[in-house]
């Protein structure tokens, strides 16, 4: 005998909550369903489950990423052929714009 699913409080409300859609998607993540047939199991619209992520989504991502050097870091340049040219910090300018003449003048960049 199988017992019967309580109900989520989700599925009570014609307009979400974000607790209610925080909800939702648990829910969503714990059936193992994809999202289209999670929603025919609950009687809802998937554009909903989407919109939802879509929007938890934005709202954790970061604008920026900080990024912290200290003195043993290096400069990384990438070459126009793809290739990566890596530095010491330290390394000198001119030194630096005399590789990058040579890289560019063999064809290699």
């Amino acid at each position: 005998m199988t017992r019967p699913r309580a109900i989520a409080s989700y599925l009570m409300r014609l307009r979400w909550t974000p607790d209610d859609a925080r909800a939702a998607l648990t829910a969503y993540a714990d059936s193992g369903l994809s999202v289209a047939a999670f929603a025919e199991r609950e009687g809802l619209d998937p554009q909903r489950l989407y919109s939802w992520r879509r929007r938890f989504a934005s709202d954790t991502a970061p604008a920026f990423v900080e990024v912290k050097t200290n003195a043993a870091e290096r400069i990384e340049i990438v070459l126009r052929s793809g290739l990566v040219l890596r530095v010491p910090d330290s390394f000198e300018a001119e030194s630096l714009r005399r590789l990058l003449d040579v890289l560019e003048s063999s064809g290699s960049c």
